[in-house]
């Protein structure tokens, strides 16, 4: 409740400049007797007409209501007014305050520079006239001038100042707030790139397993009658295959869920899991030859990833499309400048039915442009298929 009022008086800028001008006009309402009739000792200058020393109150004080929404102007209404009074001979009466109000309104509200410059010279130029008309000795001249000139100066200064430091202010803030906003974007495009990878990890991990259940499950169902043992062993591999799969679509969307980051730190798969998927593959009943050649180096976690899932998907599509009869090759090649993974198959090659619903070759086009590598796929030309990723090493990787 107490915020809420704050905030509604702030708004209301006039209300609050009036609240901040009226003990002026108070002090000018309970002295006026003392300035407009004749005293023993009267202040400096002629007494002044009632009248017109509630015209001067009025003209003085009574912009000032409005000296944040229009500073400049007031400043300017207040120095004529605080002239003709200095025409007229009136002598200085508290309103004449405002002068210094509207001078460090100009100098803590205007953008220019230039207008709180030129609102100090005319105020200090009022200052010159005052100790002009309203000292009677020279000594009390330079005193004056000199106590008036430091007055408008400091006002001056406060008003600067303050202006510096509000720009200062809403500097930060707009950076926080470009800040915030870039941070926003920075997150944005971090979760986008995390649904791109977990969309390819699910795509890799449902294809892959999936068909190999199903080319099981085809096998199991010719041999139930003849071969039950045969049945059985392919009946588990469906299991085993099932659970694998269900374990690594757990993980994947584990990172999904709003506090709950244990499926972030399982290990991802790498090179040293390719045996492991070699015999499941060979399980499933499809001939697969698996070789290394040249020296193995250590590769960073990523790009074992990317390796691990472009052998993965290649075998899917072997599976899904080759035919019954078909044999499959994985090569692991390390070179000195790169690593080269390359499997082929003897399947049908061009005349393998296409779904359309496949994205395994632009993920494996996407994961190896990471690393700045290339994939080559495409039916060979004595039949099957060929599929040659070539990821460059890094200096770090080759010298490891």
């Amino acid at each position: 409740m107490v915020g809420r009022a704050w905030a509604w008086w702030r708004s209301k800028k006039p209300l609050v400049d009036f609240a901040f001008m009226s003990p002026l006009l108070l002090l000018s309402m309970l002295t006026a007797s003392a300035y407009t009739a004749p005293a023993a000792y009267p202040p400096p200058g002629e007494p002044i007409p009632r009248w017109a020393y509630l015209a001067l109150v009025s003209g003085l004080l009574g912009p000032l209501v409005v000296r944040r929404r229009w500073p400049l102007q007031v400043f300017a209404v207040i120095a004529a007014v605080s002239f003709l009074q200095w025409l007229a001979g009136f002598t200085m009466i508290p309103a004449n305050a405002a002068v210094l109000i509207a001078l460090y309104t100009v100098a803590a509200c205007c953008t220019s520079r230039w207008e709180a410059v030129a609102a100090g010279l005319v105020a200090e130029l009022g200052a010159v006239l005052a100790a002009v008309r309203y000292t009677v000795s020279p000594a009390d001249y330079r005193y004056g001038l000199v106590m008036l000139s430091v007055v408008v100066a400091g006002v001056w200064i406060l008003g600067v100042y303050i202006n510096t430091r509000r720009a200062y202010t809403r500097s930060l803030e707009e950076r926080a707030e470009r800040l915030e906003r870039e941070r926003d974007a920075q997150i944005q495009i971090a979760m986008a790139a995390e649904r791109a990878r977990i969309a390819r990890e699910l795509h890799d991990v449902v294809a892959h397993n999936v068909s190999v259940i199903v080319v099981q499950a085809d096998g199991a169902s010719y041999a139930i009658d003849t071969d039950v043992e045969r049945a059985k062993r392919a009946l588990e591999t469906i299991s085993q295959t099932g659970r694998l799969a269900l374990a690594e679509m757990r993980r994947l969307l584990g990172v999904l869920r709003e506090g709950d980051d244990a499926g972030s730190y399982r290990p991802q798969p790498g090179v040293a899991q390719l045996n492991d998927l070699v015999e499941q593959i060979r399980e499933s009943g499809l001939p697969l030859d698996f070789r290394v050649e040249g020296v193995p180096v250590e590769l960073p976690p990523g790009m074992q990833l990317t390796v691990f899932r472009i052998v993965q998907e290649s075998l899917t599509n072997i599976v899904k499309h080759a035919g019954p009869r078909a044999t499959a090759q994985v090569r692991l090649h390390y070179g000195d400048e790169a690593i080269q993974v390359t499997v082929t198959d003897d399947g049908r090659g061009a005349a393998a039915p296409d779904d359309g619903m496949g994205h395994g070759l632009v993920g494996m086009r996407e994961r190896a442009a990471v690393y700045g590598g290339t994939v080559r796929a495409g039916p060979r030309a004595g039949g099957g298929f060929e599929v040659v990723a070539r990821l460059p090493l890094r200096e770090e990787a080759r010298s490891a």
